[in-house]
C-alpha cells in the first residue's frame, strides 16, 4: 500500500511539473532566415542577408530589447576557419514599406501578437574578390528577448555560402545484390536552402528510372532549420538528473540534450519510458525508451555530432518527412527516402515515398555509402546495375 501511494505521488509530481513547464511564461519570438544574395559593387563586395522575426504569441507582445551580429568566416577546404576580414555591416528593420538603418544601435523594438519584423543585413567587404578567399559566412545573432516572462537572450547561427550549388561531384560506390551507390557531393547546406529545390538542383539530370534517392536526415533538418544553440535552452535540475540514466556517448546523456527532449515530449513520458525500458532490458529487451519515446528522442544529434559549423549546435530530427519524399518523388519521378544511417550498420528509414524500397534499403545502406565524417555527400543515388 505504502508503494503505490508513493507511485501516485511520484505520478502527480510528474504530472504537475510538465503542467508547470508547458504553461511557464516563455517568448514565442522566432528568428527566420529568408535569403541572401552577393553582388560586386567596384572594387567592393556585398552580401545582403534578410531575416524576420515572428511572434508566435496569440494574445502577448514581445520587445527585442537588443541584438548585434558577429561573423566566423571559412574556406572551402575542410571548413578551414579564417579569422579577419575587412568589413562594415550595415542593419535595417522596415516599418511596413519604410526601411530604416539603425546605424548599429538596436532600438528597443516592440513585435505585436502574430506580427513580424523584417531585417536586412549588409555586409561590405574591401575585397572584390571575396568568393575566392572565403566560402562561408557563419551569421551568429545575440538578440534579447523582454516581456512577460521576464528577459530572455538568445544566439541563432546561420550560414551563408557565397558559391551555394555552383558544382556537383559524383563518387560511385559498389554495394551486393547487385547494386551501386551514386554519393552525390554538395556544398555545406543550411537553413537559407529549400529543401526541395536544394536536392533537385543537385540531382536533375543525375537521376534514371527506378533510382531510389536517399538523403540523411541531419542534413535535412539542418535544411528545415531544426537545430538550436544550447544557450537558447532553459535547462533544469530534471534535466540533470534524468540524463544521468544514458550511456555517456548518447545525446540524452547531457543537461540540454535532455532538456531538449523535455521540451518536446514533456517529463512524464521521459520518466515513464525510463521505468519501463529498465524492467525490459533486465530481460534483455534493449531500446523500448527509444520506441515508448518515439523517433525524435533517437534523431537528437547533441553539439559535435555533426560537422562544422553546426558542432556547437543541438541538431533535431527532420519533420514532415513523408511529405518531403512524396514531393520530391512526384518532381524526381524517383522513389525518395528519408535514412538515418551509421558506421556500426545501424539503419533506419524514416520516410519513404514507397513502402516496398525499405526493405531493400536497410541491406544495401548497412555499408553506409554517405559516411559519417566531412564528407559531404548527404544524398546518394541507389541504382540497380542491371
Amino acid at each position: 500500500m505504502i508503494i503505490l501511494n508513493i507511485s501516485f505521488i511520484f505520478l502527480f509530481l510528474i504530472i504537475f511539473l510538465d503542467l508547470y513547464i508547458n504553461n511557464f511564461p516563455k517568448s514565442k519570438l522566432i528568428l527566420v532566415p529568408l535569403d541572401y544574395k552577393f553582388r560586386k559593387i567596384d572594387k567592393n563586395s556585398e552580401v545582403i542577408i534578410d531575416l524576420k522575426i515572428i511572434n508566435k504569441s496569440k494574445h502577448k507582445e514581445t520587445m527585442v530589447s537588443n541584438l548585434n551580429l558577429d561573423l566566423d568566416f571559412f574556406k572551402s577546404k575542410n571548413n578551414q576557419y579564417l579569422k579577419d576580414l575587412d568589413y562594415a555591416q550595415s542593419i535595417y528593420i522596415y516599418s511596413g514599406s519604410l526601411k530604416k538603418n539603425i546605424n548599429n544601435y538596436w532600438p528597443t523594438t516592440i513585435i505585436k501578437a502574430n506580427s513580424e519584423l523584417l531585417i536586412q543585413v549588409i555586409l561590405k567587404f574591401k575585397n572584390n574578390d571575396l568568393k575566392n578567399k572565403i566560402k562561408y559566412i557563419w551569421l551568429k545573432v545575440f538578440w534579447e528577448n523582454y516581456g512577460h516572462f521576464g528577459i530572455t537572450k538568445k544566439q541563432d547561427g546561420l550560414l551563408v555560402n557565397l558559391n551555394r550549388h555552383n558544382k556537383k561531384e559524383l563518387i560511385e560506390i559498389p554495394l551486393k545484390l547487385g547494386y551501386k551507390a551514386i554519393a552525390v557531393k554538395t556544398d555545406l547546406l543550411g537553413s537559407f536552402d529549400n529543401p526541395i529545390e536544394t536536392v533537385i538542383n543537385y540531382c536533375k539530370n543525375v537521376t534514371k528510372q527506378k533510382d531510389i534517392l536517399t538523403i540523411g536526415e541531419t542534413p535535412l533538418a539542418i535544411m528545415q532549420g531544426r537545430y538550436i544553440s544550447p544557450q537558447n535552452l532553459e535547462y533544469n535540475l530534471f534535466s540533470k538528473i534524468l540524463c544521468y540514466f544514458f550511456h555517456p556517448t548518447s545525446s540524452l546523456a547531457t543537461a540540454c540534450g535532455m532538456q531538449l527532449l523535455i521540451d518536446k515530449i514533456g517529463i512524464t513520458r521521459i520518466a515513464f519510458s525510463l521505468i519501463v525500458g529498465f524492467l525490459f532490458k533486465c530481460i534483455g529487451v534493449k531500446g523500448i525508451f527509444y520506441r515508448l519515446t518515439g523517433f525524435e528522442s533517437s534523431l537528437i544529434d547533441d553539439i559535435s555530432g555533426t560537422v562544422v559549423p553546426y558542432d556547437k549546435s543541438i541538431v533535431m530530427g527532420p519533420i514532415n518527412t513523408k511529405l518531403f519524399c512524396d514531393k520530391l518523388s512526384k518532381q524526381l519521378e524517383v522513389e525518395v527516402a528519408v535514412v538515418d544511417v551509421n558506421d556500426l550498420g545501424g539503419v533506419k528509414i524514416l520516410a519513404s515515398s514507397n513502402n516496398s524500397v525499405n526493405n531493400i534499403l536497410k541491406e544495401i545502406l548497412k555499408v553506409n555509402p554517405a559516411g559519417n565524417s566531412d564528407e559531404k555527400t548527404p544524398i546518394v543515388l541507389i541504382r540497380n546495375n542491371k
